[in-house]
């Protein structure tokens, strides 16, 4: 019988959703959560209501409910496929991965495979839009799979921040380094190691060098050959369209995505996040 595959990721994959709508993409809404209300990713708020009501109220985030997971796995049952990659952001920094491993034990006459991409926001995109890719153009379940595999190591996020309160506060890295970070102005220019963890890529004094070391990162980049790109913001449109410009036209960009964070992930990084993710080309 003919494999028919499902592709399934969560809202922090952040690819734009004429992308999920094309390629039929399932997704898991994160959730954020005020204490009057709890929402979902991207359905009923959006990047933008986050931020306005910041530093006054800072919500929590939570990963989708086992409930909601058991009830898109029955979905894509009910639809007819066979098989069903899951592609989630980084188990280091959510449960994600280890909810929809669980639930998928319960799913016996699916074939459901969950990667961990160890990124996240479009390098996790990325990575489910590669996928999506191989799947449509008909490549078999175990192609599909070596694919994006191999695909990880090649997958660079690097991303500046206004101050990093937030990521403190959410407890996404030590607060003595949150503190010498704000005290000395040094801005760190973030990135995620292979284990899926948050590090410190470079240093530089003040935002507008964090934010031109963002931009020497992939004019370097595009020097060793071909890459894809995606240029990302939190809250900062106006730097974030000075940052496209500079960018969009270098040579050696085979393709470019531009977008902004979800809610989710904007809650945990504060207005005023700038990023880019380079796929190098194998």
């Amino acid at each position: 019988m003919r494999e028919k595959i499902a592709l399934l990721t969560d809202s922090a994959c952040d690819l734009p959703r004429e992308l999920i709508e094309r390629f039929r993409i399932k997704v898991l809404p994160l959730s954020v959560i005020y204490p009057e209300k709890s929402y979902k990713d991207r359905i009923n708020i959006h990047p933008q209501e986050v931020y306005d009501r910041m530093p006054e109220e800072i919500p929590t985030t939570s990963m989708p409910t086992p409930h909601e997971v058991s009830s898109l796995l029955e979905e894509i049952r009910r639809e007819g496929f066979t098989h069903v990659l899951a592609v989630h952001l980084s188990s280091a920094l959510s449960g994600t991965v280890d909810l929809v491993q669980m639930i998928a034990q319960e799913f016996e006459d699916l074939v459901i495979k969950v990667v961990d991409t160890r990124t996240l926001s479009i390098g996790t995109g990325w990575m489910v839009l590669e996928a999506a890719r191989d799947i449509a153009s008909g490549l078999g379940w175990q192609k599909t799979l070596d694919n994006l595999h191999q695909l990880r190591s090649r997958v660079k996020v690097y991303y500046v921040l206004e101050t990093l309160e937030y990521l403190r506060r959410g407890g996404r890295i030590g607060s003595v380094a949150a503190m010498l970070g704000q005290f000395l102005h040094l801005k760190p220019i973030i990135s995620v190691d292979e284990e899926g963890k948050y590090y410190t890529y470079a240093k530089a004094r003040g935002r507008s060098k964090s934010i031109e070391k963002l931009a020497e990162i992939v004019e370097h980049a595009v020097q060793k050959g071909p890459i894809k790109l995606a240029v990302m913001h939190g809250g900062a449109r106006e730097e974030f369209h000075r940052l496209l410009e500079r960018l969009q036209h270098l040579p050696n960009i085979k393709e470019l995505i531009a977008s902004d964070i979800s809610p989710a992930l904007g809650v945990h990084t504060g207005p005023g996040l700038l990023g880019v993710c380079i796929v190098e080309q194998g």
